[in-house]
């Protein structure tokens, strides 16, 4: 029980682990789309002066004076870096994708892993016994289990053999007595209790 307890507690550190990592990452990528978005903004402002001042110049230029920049070029080089920021977005958003999934493959073996282990510690658990011969002797004491007492122990304190206490009590899981509880010690040469 405990250990299917640690096992849980362990597995949920890594999940969260791996978690906050994954989200750290798409918070850094969010960031940077963001500045991203924030440049485009910036360059769509500065677009913007450059036509004003493309106007101002044409309009103080002769006809015979070349254009610096058309609206055409600039509408083409913007177009150009929007293409450019978008294929980016794509590409990260992409390889982030890939290591989420790279991540939730490593952190599906080691569940897989660990679920495999508990299963194996599982089965090499002895069988529990379910058949009680009753060659134990009839006679004997009643025993309250104080806490801290294992068989063992009270086997110990009584002089009666742990098979004996097992066979006449029933017990299918020794190791699961507690404080409180009321036993038959056969053949129990004193009266603890």
């Amino acid at each position: 029980m405990l250990s299917r307890l640690s096992l849980a507690c362990a597995l949920t550190a890594s999940v969260a682990a791996q978690t906050n990592s994954s989200q750290i990452e798409v918070a850094n990528l969010r960031e940077d789309v963001r500045g991203l978005s924030q440049r485009v903004g910036d360059l769509g402002l500065r677009v913007e002066q450059l036509e004003r001042e493309n106007a101002s110049l044409r309009a103080k230029t002769t006809a015979t004076e070349k254009s610096l920049v058309t609206l055409t070029q600039l509408n083409v080089a913007l177009a150009g870096l929007d293409r450019d920021i978008k294929a980016a977005v794509a590409g990260m958003k992409t390889e982030t994708l890939q290591q989420v999934s790279g991540q939730l493959e490593k952190l599906a073996k080691q569940t897989n892993a660990a679920l495999d282990s508990l299963a194996k510690s599982q089965a090499t658990r002895p069988p529990v016994q379910t058949a009680f011969p009753e060659d134990y002797p009839k006679e004997g004491v009643n025993y309250t289990v104080q806490k801290g007492d294992t068989l063992a122990l009270i086997a110990k304190k009584t002089g009666a053999k742990q098979q004996d206490i097992i066979n006449a009590n029933k017990l299918s899981d020794p190791s699961r007595i507690s404080a409180g509880q009321t036993l038959f010690i056969p053949n129990s040469g004193s009266a603890v209790k």
